[in-house]
């Protein structure tokens, strides 16, 4: 929902002030410039994205307007989950949990918690880790190592849409300036025309260079952006089990664990610590 109001201000603002120099709008209605423009971003966007990269792309771009951000409960939700199955652990051995992460979809534990459920990646990356936790007897080192391998290629994949669309981004300034250069192309060809007509044709060139400046820092730059928040955030998801995972695997007991998990969210999404002790008192008496 935000992005849609910030894009309803970047525009109204850029419209509204040119309405008040008494600007005409009607000039700034220049289609060919938008094919021009619009259709050549598309198409070198195409030219230098593989197919699973495009499909990619057009899913995250909706998930600027679709996404929810994780919330303080996501957070709490995922130590409390690895909490419930590490106490598991500690007390009925590791294969006491193998059912649950085999089919999370199917588990009393991981139903409990539909935000988990719902993020294939972290859900995925729980599961995985887990599986090779309990498969057999790991170094804390080499079991660290994993996580990492797992986190960082899922990251490179996920920074791909917003690269890409930054990418596209950069590029509209330039396409704008041919759009602009096509019309001035126009306008010579029109050079025994009378000033009216030789200053509106140059006007709807400059428009071209209008919009491609605008598009370029006023919607798909920013769209970038957005996209690389969203990257983070998922980063920042795999990094508080990674880090509950490897407090166990070190021979912590399962709260100080979470609580190994609990200094890996950042910012005012991190729980307190009488917020995580009350919570898993709670899950306890459960």
């Amino acid at each position: 929902m935000l992005p849609l109001v910030g894009i309803v201000i970047v525009f109204a603002a850029v419209i509204g002030g040119y309405l008040m120099e008494h600007g005409n709008l009607s000039l700034l209605y220049q289609p060919a410039e938008l094919v021009i423009i619009g259709g050549a971003a598309f198409g070198s966007f195409v030219i230098a994205s593989p197919k699973k990269i495009l499909i990619k792309t057009f899913k995250e771009i909706l998930s600027v307007f679709k996404a929810k951000a994780a919330t303080k409960q996501t957070y709490v939700d995922i130590l409390l989950l690895m909490f419930e199955l590490l106490s598991i652990v500690r007390r009925d051995g590791a294969l006491a949990i193998e059912n649950h992460v085999r089919k999370p979809n199917e588990s009393n534990l991981f139903t409990k918690y539909p935000s988990i459920l719902k993020n294939h990646h972290l859900c995925d990356f729980l599961c995985d880790n887990l599986k090779a936790f309990i498969s057999g007897k790991i170094e804390t080192m080499e079991f660290e190592s994993m996580m990492d391998l797992d986190k960082d290629s899922q990251h490179g994949f996920d920074q791909v849409p917003s690269q890409a669309v930054g990418k596209v981004a950069d590029s509209l300034p330039g396409l704008g300036i041919v759009a602009a250069v096509m019309g001035v192309v126009l306008t010579m060809g029109k050079i025994k025309e009378p000033p009216e007509i030789l200053g509106a044709s140059v006007g709807a060139a400059l428009v071209g260079t209008f919009l491609g400046v605008l598009l370029c820092y006023g919607l798909v730059g920013p769209m970038s952006h957005n996209l690389e928040h969203q990257v983070r955030e998922k980063e920042s998801l795999l990094n508080v089990a990674k880090a509950s995972l490897l407090g166990f695997s070190q021979g912590h007991h399962p709260a100080m664990a979470v609580e190994f998990a609990r200094r890996a969210i950042p910012g005012q999404d991190r729980p307190t610590f009488e917020e995580l002790e009350d919570a898993l008192k709670a899950v306890r008496k459960k």
